[in-house]
């Protein structure tokens, strides 16, 4: 089982994604995703996500809210349990990022993107409550076969 973090940062209503085409093994090779990681010892999601996005896109997080879990099983790789985030406010100025090319896309262009299409179903989610949500995602191969959301 595999712990991480997930975070879309706003800003003008876009998200600051990143185009995953620096590793050349990387199951999110040229996918956009938002900014985060794999947990460390000991960490807790809030540690993880302020390190991770520190990490990845030179910026600190001052207003952040925690959005969902996302649960992905897959016939291929291991079960990973995302914690999910959101943030509005941060300080510092955007660096380099050495997995890939960080972008403010609008969030009506998201969709238009290359993005796993479990990520649709967050995305919705995340345009549509405001409320922690719970979301598994079974996927076999690429393909999206299980979508199944709980809104608490």
């Amino acid at each position: 089982m595999r712990l991480t973090t997930l975070c879309y940062i706003e800003k003008d209503d876009k998200y600051l994604m990143l185009h995953r085409v620096k590793k050349e093994v990387d199951v999110n090779k040229d996918k956009w995703i938002g900014v985060g990681g794999g947990f460390e010892k000991d960490e807790t999601p809030e540690e993880c996500l302020l390190r991770e996005v520190k990490e990845e896109t030179g910026l600190i997080l001052t207003k952040y809210a925690y959005r969902g879990l996302v649960t992905f099983i897959s016939n291929e790789w291991e079960t990973e349990y995302m914690h999910l985030f959101t943030a509005t406010e941060y300080t510092g100025d955007i660096g380099s990022c050495d997995e890939g090319e960080l972008v403010w896309v609008p969030k009506s262009e998201i969709n238009k993107l290359n993005i796993w299409e479990g990520d649709k179903a967050f995305f919705q989610l995340l345009a549509t409550t405001d409320r922690f949500f719970t979301l598994k995602l079974r996927y076999e191969g690429d393909k999206l076969v299980e979508n199944e959301a709980v809104i608490y």
